[in-house]
């Protein structure tokens, strides 16, 4: 997830741009491992490399949202009993939500209510 993460966010990249946002993030990780991580990943129908110029260019060849949109499902199934409004709840009581994200999520409800 974490090297989708930062094609997503910048693009198609080399193994280097990608291998230097992940220090960034996180304790060291070795230039080798990501290299075979990408690799493996292209491997797996989950990455295409552009071979053409002298450097590798990698790219997401999953969609974020669905990709997002699968795990929250699975999450919400196994840790809510597939129940979105047990999320919500659990949301809404959690300390990390600002105050802008609650108007948010009223507006979105709001806007869901208004279409039905």
């Amino acid at each position: 997830m974490d090297v989708l993460q930062v094609l997503w966010k910048n693009g198609p990249s080399t193994v280097r741009f990608v291998h230097d946002k992940l220090n960034e993030q996180k304790e060291a990780v070795i230039y080798t491992s990501t290299l075979k991580l990408m690799q493996v990943m292209k491997e797996k129908g989950m990455l295409e490399r552009d071979e053409t110029n002298m450097k590798h260019i990698y790219s997401p060849l999953l969609q974020e949202d669905k990709v997002k949109g699968n795990l929250l499902d699975r999450f919400v199934d196994s840790m809510f009993n597939g129940s979105a409004s047990n999320l919500m709840m659990a949301l809404l009581g959690n300390d990390k939500t600002s105050g802008e994200e609650l108007k948010k999520m009223k507006e979105l409800l709001a806007k869901m209510e208004k279409d039905k």
